[in-house]
């Protein structure tokens, strides 16, 4: 299947986005401490492949262990639409919250867990 854009958001439209990806035929639950406690459904990209449209000024970045991810989220409503890393090859990567994109129904996606509780971050 080709890969499409999709545009993603906050709840309050102050973070916009658009993500370039194949139609997923899965959403990706992490384990770690904070994408357990968020509930996140995720899809991954790389970071070609985004493009915030409207909010830099609107995001808040928190990090914590090792400080190489970046766990943005909206000052406004505090919902985190999307977050920035690297992959296993240190390639710049981006992970969208799917239940942040209303084209894509997460919710009726299967889940497969991701443990991101064993990365070093």
């Amino acid at each position: 299947m080709d890969a499409r854009t999709y545009e993603g958001s906050c709840h309050c439209g102050a973070v916009k986005y658009e993500i370039k990806l194949t139609p997923p035929d899965r959403a990706y639950a992490c384990n770690c401490s904070i994408c357990s406690r968020a509930g996140w459904l995720l899809a991954f990209a790389p970071a070609t492949e985004f493009r915030l449209v409207q909010g830099d000024d609107a995001l808040a970045d928190y990090q914590f262990g090792k400080r190489s991810l970046h766990h943005t989220f909206c000052k406004t409503c505090g919902v985190r639409a999307f977050s920035r890393g690297a992959d296993k090859a240190g390639s710049a990567t981006v992970a969208v919250n799917l239940r942040c994109v209303p084209e894509i129904e997460a919710s009726k996606l299967p889940v497969q867990e991701f443990d991101g509780a064993s990365l070093p971050v």
